[in-house]
This record gives structure tokens, C-alpha cells and sequence, in this order.
């Protein structure tokens, strides 16, 4: 069930924690670590999840071994992110690993992705912009929200409308990093 919660100030130091075991994970493999989501921007509400990229040069099987074997479960289908529209769609530019927490720790999402690609750039780019707008952040709390209560049993659906959303708050935050 989705359930936006109001911002929990917690969330940065529950990110460090997790940060830490990821990096022991995957020491050197792991060129940097961000939080991102909702969970990264101040005053956001959000699903009581703690999403977190990790950055690869390559998205190697030695990359998914570590993870697995450290008990982090991989999720084999999620392996493509969404294109926004008007972006490049290869395949391999949306590539990525992505894993949830070992069972019974804190619940996360961890994206692995390569660096310098869009999907890579694309939720640190939207975290920073969210971070510097926050009537933007407010707008997007409150998008989330209407479609969480008319789609809180429907994770397909709550996407199917979310990410064309998070589009055009893409389109805003790459003009603004230009013009910064």
C-alpha cells in the first residue's frame, strides 16, 4: 500500500547509516553514493523509504554478486528506469541494477546505475532542483498524495501517472542547472 508520510528529519541519518554498509559492500566499485528520492529533500513527504543511488563505472556481474551475497535482494525486472519523453531511449543509457534492503533491515530502494548516464544524472539533478524550489517539492508532495489516495493499492498505477509528473519537473531542472 503507498502511503506518503510527512517529512521524518530522521531520514539523512538512516541514508548515512545504510551508506556505510554499502560501502563496505562495495568499496572501491562504488564511485559515490547519494540519497535521492523524496526522502532526500528536506520538508518532503514521502513513502517511508529510503532510495538511494549507487554509482558504477559498469554494471558488472561483480557488482551484482557483492550486493547479493551481502544480503541485499535483487529485483531483475526492474532493471530499466523510465525515459522521459524527448530523451535518448537506448536501452543501455536506462540500464541499471536495482536491489532492496536485506531482510529485516530498514526498507530501501538501491538504484546502481553507470556514471554520466541520464538516468544517473536524472534523480540528483531533480533532488537539487526540488532541494532549491520548494514550492516545486510542495507541488510534488501534493501530486503524490491525490494519486496515493486514488491509487494507494496500484503501484503500476500510482507510476503510470507519477512519472510523466516527474517529467516535466526534469525539463525544469535541466534548464535550471543550465542557466546556474
Amino acid at each position: 500500500m503507498i502511503v506518503i508520510q510527512e517529512y521524518n528529519p530522521a531520514w539523512p541519518a538512516e541514508f548515512d547509516r545504510l551508506r556505510l554498509a554499502l560501502a563496505e559492500t562495495l568499496g572501491p566499485l562504488a564511485l559515490r553514493i547519494d540519497h535521492i528520492g523524496s526522502t532526500s529533500v528536506p520538508g518532503l513527504g514521502a513513502k517511508d523509504v529510503i532510495d538511494i543511488q549507487i554509482t558504477v563505472s559498469a554494471l558488472t556481474p561483480e557488482v551484482q554478486n557483492k550486493m547479493i551475497r551481502a544480503g541485499y535482494k535483487h529485483w531483475q525486472k526492474n532493471n530499466l528506469d523510465h525515459v522521459p519523453q524527448g530523451d535518448d531511449p537506448h536501452p543501455q543509457l536506462w540500464a541499471k541494477l536495482f536491489f532492496s534492503e536485506p531482510q529485516g533491515e530498514r526498507r530501501a530502494n538501491i538504484h546502481i546505475r553507470v556514471q554520466g548516464n541520464p538516468n544517473q544524472r536524472y534523480p540528483l539533478l531533480f533532488r537539487d532542483y526540488l532541494r532549491a524550489h520548494p514550492n516545486s517539492a510542495r507541488t510534488i508532495e501534493r501530486i503524490k498524495r491525490e494519486i496515493a489516495k486514488r491509487h494507494a493499492n496500484d503501484l503500476d498505477a500510482y507510476y503510470d501517472i507519477k512519472d510523466p509528473v516527474y517529467d516535466l519537473v526534469w525539463d525544469a531542472a535541466q534548464e535550471w542547472a543550465q542557466r546556474k
